[in-house]
């Protein structure tokens, strides 16, 4: 059985401020499935844009763990949020997770796919 959204997002979130960066709630979707975005500050000022992982890179092993991939990197701030801006007019029921983290350690932040 897959975590509702809401209950993944609070976690992940939770998980995140433990552990010395910042993660906030920007938009709250759907409680049960909304698909998530998560968008990230870089050190540098730019941002990189995540979403939900295409169904064909989930892991047979694990087919309930959610995953993301990359869909902006190193971009403008305004050039993420016109995407997610295009994305809540498909799909009101959107979560999005601002994160910062200047430690360089995404990949233990958040599950991201596999090439």
């Amino acid at each position: 059985m897959r975590l509702t959204s809401e209950f993944w997002v609070s976690a992940l979130v939770r998980r995140i401020n433990g552990t010395g960066a910042f993660a906030a709630l920007s938009n709250k979707g759907a409680s049960e499935a909304g698909a998530i975005f998560i968008k990230f500050r870089n050190s540098d000022g730019t941002y990189d844009l995540f979403g939900p992982a295409p169904q064909m890179v989930y892991d047979e092993a694990k087919p309930d763990e959610r995953q993301f991939t990359p869909l902006k990197s190193s971009t403008a701030e305004s050039d993420v949020d016109a995407d997610l801006e295009k994305q809540k007019r498909w799909d009101r029921d959107l979560w999005i997770v601002e994160i910062e983290d200047y430690r360089g350690e995404r990949g233990e932040l958040f599950p991201l796919a596999k090439d």
